[in-house]
C-alpha cells in the first residue's frame, strides 16, 4: 500500500508540475498571442485579395511573390491554409504557387514571431521570417525534380473531385483606410476574423502548452540522450534537422501550437537549425499529409511532403549558416526552465496581459453584438453581410455559399438562386456588399428536426 500510495503521489505530482508549466507558459505569451491575433485580422480583413487570387497561374517570381503576400496576409491556421491552397490550385493556381502561399500562411504570420519572440528570443523570429523565404525559393526551384508537369495536371483533375470541407472564409470589405478606422462595419470584419482564428486554433494552442508542460517534466538529461552533444561539427546539426521534423511530425501539433515545445526543444539542447527545422514542419505532420491524400491523390502527397521536408531541412540548414556567418546565432547558456515557463507577477507583463485581456474581450463583444452563428460550420459571422435563408419563421446566417447549400440540402429546401455576396462571406472583393434582400428565398414554413445543431 506504501509502494501504492508514493507512486500515486508520484503520478499526481506530475500531473500538477506539468499543468502549472503549462499555465506559466500561456501567461508569458498571452499578450503576444492576442496582440499577433488581433494585428492577422486587421491584414485579412483591409488587405485587398481578389485580384491577387485571380493572377496565381505559373511559376513566374511574380506569381510565387503574389501567393506568399495572400499567405502571410491570412490565417496562420496550418488546416486553413492547405484548404485554401486547395482551392487556389483546382481554380488554376500553378503547385508552386499554391505551396508558396501554404509556406507563407504558416511561417510568415505575424502571431507566430510575436510568440517567438517573447519566449526563445528575437533571432528565432527573424530566423523564421528568414527561413520561410528560403523555403519558398527553394521549393520553387526544387518542384520540377519531385512533381512532373503530367503528375501536377493529374493532382488538379483529382483536387477538382475531392471535396476541400469547410473553408476560413476571412470577411473584409473595401473602404479607404481612414474610413475603416472609424467605421464599425471594418472592425466588425476584423473582430470576426479574430474570432474565427481562435476558433480553429484554440485546440491547437492548448495542445501545444500542454504538451510542452509535460514534456519539461522528463528534464534535460533525456533530450541529452536524443541529441549528439559531443561529436564534432557538423553531425550534431545535421542530426538535429533532421529530429526536428521528425519530432513535429509524431506531435501531432501544427501553427503556433508548436511554439512552446520548440522552446522546451531549445531549453533542453536541441540546436539551433534543429528547432528552425521543428518549426517548419508544421505542413507536414500526419493529419495534413492525410489531407494531402484525399486532396490530390497518393503519387502527388508523397512527393510534395518529400518535396517540403527536404526544402524544410535545407532551409534550417541555409538559415543556420547564414546567421552563423553574420553572428546573429544564440550564444551565452540556452534559458533554463524557469526562464522558458516564466512566472506569475504583478509586473509589466500583468499589464500587458491585461491589455491582451481587453482586447480580447472587446473584439469578441463586437461579434456577440453584430455576429450570428453559421449553423453549418458555427463560425460567427456578421448579420449584416451574412448570407442569408429563412425556414421555419426564422432567418439563419452564412459564412458562404457553400454553408448555405448545404443547410438547404439537409432541411430540403430549394436552393436560393437569387445573387449575392460571393464566397468570401458575404463581404468581400465586391466591396463589402449588403447581402440582405433578395437572399432569402420562399422556404416553407417547417423545417426537418435535423436542421438544427
Amino acid at each position: 500500500m506504501m509502494i501504492l500510495g508514493a507512486a500515486m503521489t508520484g503520478v499526481l505530482d506530475v500531473l500538477w508540475h506539468g499543468i502549472r508549466d503549462s499555465l506559466l507558459m500561456a501567461w508569458e505569451v498571452w499578450w503576444a498571442l492576442v496582440l499577433g491575433f488581433a494585428i492577422s485580422a486587421i491584414v485579412q480583413a483591409w488587405v485587398p485579395r481578389a485580384r491577387i487570387e485571380r493572377a496565381l497561374s505559373g511559376s513566374q517570381p511574380r506569381t510565387i511573390g503574389r501567393a506568399t503576400g495572400l499567405g502571410a496576409a491570412s490565417s496562420s491556421c496550418s488546416y486553413a491554409a492547405v484548404a485554401i491552397a486547395k482551392s487556389l490550385f483546382e481554380k488554376g493556381a500553378s503547385a508552386a504557387a499554391a505551396l508558396a502561399f501554404q509556406f507563407a500562411s504558416t511561417n510568415l504570420v505575424w502571431e507566430l514571431g510575436l510568440v517567438l519572440w517573447v519566449l526563445i528570443g528575437w533571432q528565432f523570429t527573424v530566423a523564421e521570417y528568414v527561413g520561410g523565404i528560403v523555403m519558398i525559393v527553394l521549393m520553387t526551384v526544387l518542384l520540377r525534380a519531385f512533381v512532373s508537369p503530367a503528375l501536377e495536371a493529374q493532382a488538379r483533375e483529382h483536387a477538382t473531385r475531392a471535396g476541400t470541407g469547410h473553408q476560413h472564409h476571412m470577411a473584409g470589405a473595401e473602404l479607404p483606410w481612414r474610413a475603416r478606422l472609424t467605421s464599425a462595419s471594418a472592425w466588425s470584419d476584423v473582430a470576426h476574423n479574430f474570432r474565427n482564428d481562435w476558433q480553429m486554433l484554440y485546440r491547437e494552442i492548448i495542445a501545444g502548452f500542454l504538451l510542452a508542460g509535460f514534456i519539461a517534466q522528463l528534464g534535460n538529461g533525456f533530450f541529452e540522450s536524443l541529441f549528439l552533444r559531443h561529436a564534432p561539427q557538423p553531425l550534431p546539426t545535421l542530426e538535429s534537422v533532421i529530429v526536428g521534423p521528425l519530432v513535429a511530425v509524431a506531435s501531432f501539433v501544427c501553427s503556433v501550437g508548436n511554439v512552446p515545445l520548440a522552446a522546451v526543444l531549445w531549453s533542453g539542447g536541441i540546436s539551433f537549425a534543429g528547432v528552425l527545422s521543428f518549426l517548419f514542419a508544421d505542413l507536414i505532420v500526419l493529419p495534413i499529409m492525410v489531407i494531402y491524400r484525399k486532396y490530390y491523390g497518393g503519387r502527388y502527397a508523397v512527393r510534395i511532403v518529400a518535396l517540403m521536408l527536404v526544402t524544410m531541412i535545407v532551409a534550417a540548414l541555409v538559415v543556420n549558416a547564414l546567421f552563423s556567418v553574420t553572428g546573429l546565432l544564440p550564444t551565452g547558456p540556452r534559458p533554463s526552465r524557469a526562464d522558458v515557463f516564466g512566472h506569475f507577477g504583478l509586473g509589466y507583463k500583468f499589464a500587458l496581459n491585461a491589455l491582451g485581456v481587453g482586447i480580447f474581450t472587446a473584439l469578441l463583444g463586437l461579434t456577440a453584438r453584430r455576429g450570428a452563428t453559421d449553423p453549418e460550420c458555427g463560425m460567427k459571422v456578421d448579420r449584416g453581410k451574412a448570407l442569408q435563408a429563412q425556414a421555419g419563421g426564422r432567418t439563419f446566417y452564412f459564412c458562404s455559399p457553400a454553408c448555405r447549400e448545404a443547410f438547404e440540402t439537409r432541411a430540403g429546401l430549394e436552393p436560393s438562386t437569387s445573387g449575392g455576396a460571393d464566397a468570401q462571406g458575404g463581404a468581400d472583393a465586391q466591396g463589402g456588399a449588403d447581402a440582405r434582400g433578395g437572399l432569402a428565398a420562399n422556404f416553407p414554413a417547417e423545417i426537418p428536426n435535423s436542421v438544427g445543431k
